[in-house]
């Protein structure tokens, strides 16, 4: 039972398409937020223009409800409203790249229009894959779910690297640009030019989601992907019934296409084990649970999904700046790392078991009290301004977010196996936590005394 036996009965090249399919999640939303310094520049909302776009993005979650009720009063297959979806995400980014700029006067002020008009479709986009994107996954076993998620994690890695490349996110420089009649030295801070432009990194991002609805296309229309499913029925819409041992040859897939409304597709799943003598595929479902621990679970990814997809991001630099800028940079990095890699390592590491996620979570609880004693301690947290408290809280915030992305894969897997709308159950937990916790931060931090910024000095 080792590396060889994990990748024996699986496809890598649907492995492949499911993190491409993964990367068109929130690729432009990430990219977005991650190209703020320079679109202060330009915005004449100046650094106000995170709350707008705040905003902007919470409105995309119009998304995931308008799908609900689509699926509620006309039950279609998923697939066409996926390639919609992906087709709005794109064309978004690349009239973003080049009307990112474009203003107009609103109520008597001028404002970012455009930028705020393209960011509600690209919210679109991404807050309604967690309701229809991870569901569609559903069909196939339980390890393309695994990277999916790793395509998810990197839709923030991807264009982090790209803006490291471009000369975002460093460090200012204090220079020498006068002294005063004492002779005492005045600097000024000085934050070097990026090596390319705003319109080239929306380019970019374009490309990647190019590069997702090439993966989906591919995932949905393969023969090859076909043979990955798992042995399922696929009722109207995302309705699974998963089959626990299924009966099957391992090159026969029994599949329909799904197409019309209404229509059941059955196919037989090449999965964890294959008997050769009696020619089974079996695959290794989580358990069921009872239904008291399937609310709690879902309750469980909306409280996680509070803190980290709604409040986290805010209070990073409350978190961090207090103990120097290299610190805060670092932290973003790694963190941005943290979480492909922790969808990574699930491929290898146990990841449905009820006592892991519990206990996993119990250490993140810890965590997240630090992380938000430092931000509500801001500029003086403890420890403030020393090396052992750089190394602390880069390590805190390293390993909660990586936690958390292992602990709601964990989840959603579990979830996953349960059948029925399980993982639109979860998605919409997901960024109803979201929701609740972007709005309640943004009060917080605009409205209350509750966070203190803390500047870098020359």
């Amino acid at each position: 039972m080792g590396v060889a036996k994990i990748f024996q009965n699986r496809s890598i090249i649907v492995d492949i398409l499911a993190i491409f399919f993964g990367i068109g999640t929130w690729i432009g939303i990430n990219g977005t937020f991650i190209q703020l310094p320079l679109l202060v520049e330009v915005a004449p909302e100046g650094w106000s223009l995170p709350s707008y776009l705040s905003v902007m993005v919470q409105i995309g979650n119009l998304g995931p409800l308008t799908y609900t009720l689509i699926q509620k009063f006309c039950k279609r297959n998923d697939a066409p409203m996926i390639y919609l979806l992906l087709a709005t995400g794109t064309l978004s980014a690349i009239l973003t790249a080049f009307f990112y700029n474009k203003t107009a006067v609103v109520f008597g002020g001028e404002h970012s229009v455009a930028l705020f008009a393209l960011t509600v479709f690209t919210a679109f986009t991404a807050c309604t894959s967690s309701v229809l994107f991870m569901p569609y996954m559903g069909r196939f076993r339980e390890i393309y779910l695994i990277t999916y998620f790793v395509g998810e994690g990197l839709s923030g890695l991807l264009p982090s690297v790209v803006a490291l490349i471009q000369g975002i996110g460093g460090s200012a420089e204090c220079i020498l640009v006068n002294q005063t009649e004492s002779g005492e030295p005045i600097y000024e801070k000085y934050v070097p030019p990026p090596r390319f432009g705003t319109q080239d990194f929306f380019i970019f991002v374009f490309a990647m989601m190019l590069l997702s609805c090439a993966g989906f296309t591919l995932l949905d229309r393969l023969k090859l992907s076909r043979t990955q499913y798992a042995a399922v029925k696929v009722g109207q819409g995302n309705d699974y019934v998963y089959e626990r041992e299924t009966k099957a040859t391992t090159s026969t897939v029994e599949a329909n296409d799904n197409k019309s409304s209404g229509a059941t597709t059955t196919a037989a799943a090449a999965t964890n084990g294959v008997d050769n003598n009696q020619n089974t595929v079996v695959e290794e479902l989580a358990p069921e649970i009872s239904s008291r621990v399937y609310v709690f679970l879902l309750l469980l990814i909306g409280i996680i999904s509070f803190f980290a997809n709604g409040i986290f991001n805010s209070i990073q630099s409350y978190s961090c700046l207090p103990y120097g800028g290299q610190a805060y940079h670092l932290s973003a990095t790694l963190s941005v790392i943290a979480n492909p890699l922790a969808c990574f390592l699930a491929i290898f590491l146990p990841h449905t078991s009820l006592r892991s996620i519990l206990s996993l979570t119990g250490l993140a609880s810890l965590l997240t009290i630090y992380v938000f004693v430092t931000a509500a301690m801001s500029p003086y947290p403890p420890l403030h301004g020393t090396t052992a408290g750089s190394v602390l809280v880069i390590i805190a915030w390293t390993l909660l977010i990586g936690l958390v992305s292992y602990i709601k894969l964990s989840i959603t897997t579990v979830m996953r196996s349960q059948g029925g709308k399980s993982l639109v159950w979860t998605g919409g937990l997901t960024q109803l936590g979201s929701f609740i916790g972007s709005i309640l931060i943004f009060i917080l931090i605009n409205y209350t005394n509750s966070f203190t910024a803390a500047y870098e000095e020359c």
